[in-house]
């Protein structure tokens, strides 16, 4: 789905800043022949929790999903503060170009994750985490 079609409640749920910026960034993105698409944005409770479920056993323990699959409390997309977006060019775009939109990759292993930070167009985006096990928002 595009960063446009509010039907759907991945997008419709999002923060409504962080859906403002998506639709700048994507409208810019556009012009140089970069499309997105949001791959995953707001998520339920329950989804989330599936989600997590499937990470624990594809990789083993809660310890190693955790890398890739928060839960549904600490979950940003679950609040609706984040977004997974593709394909892999829109993604590298974002990377280059988010901060200017407050848009800023937050974890090195997901570069398709995408929260808004809105000092980041005036300071630049806040470094990295390595993946959301060393974020401590993912401690609760």
């Amino acid at each position: 789905m595009t960063v446009f079609d509010d039907e759907f409640p991945a997008v419709a749920e999002l923060d409504a800043g962080l859906l403002e910026a998506l639709r700048r960034a994507a409208k810019d993105a556009a012009r140089g022949g970069v499309e997105f698409s949001v791959n995953s944005g707001w998520r339920s409770r329950e989804y989330q929790d599936q989600l997590l479920r499937e990470a624990i056993a594809e990789y083993g323990s809660e310890k190693e999903a955790a890398r890739w699959v928060a839960t549904a409390d600490t979950s940003p997309h679950v609040s609706g503060d984040a977004v997974d977006i593709g394909p892999t060019a829109a993604a590298a775009w974002l990377s280059d170009h988010g901060a200017g939109y407050g848009l800023c990759q937050i974890y090195r292993n997901e570069p398709w994750h995408f929260e808004l930070r809105p000092d980041a167009v005036d300071d630049s985006c806040p470094r990295m985490y390595a993946d959301p096990t060393h974020d401590p928002r993912m401690q609760k």
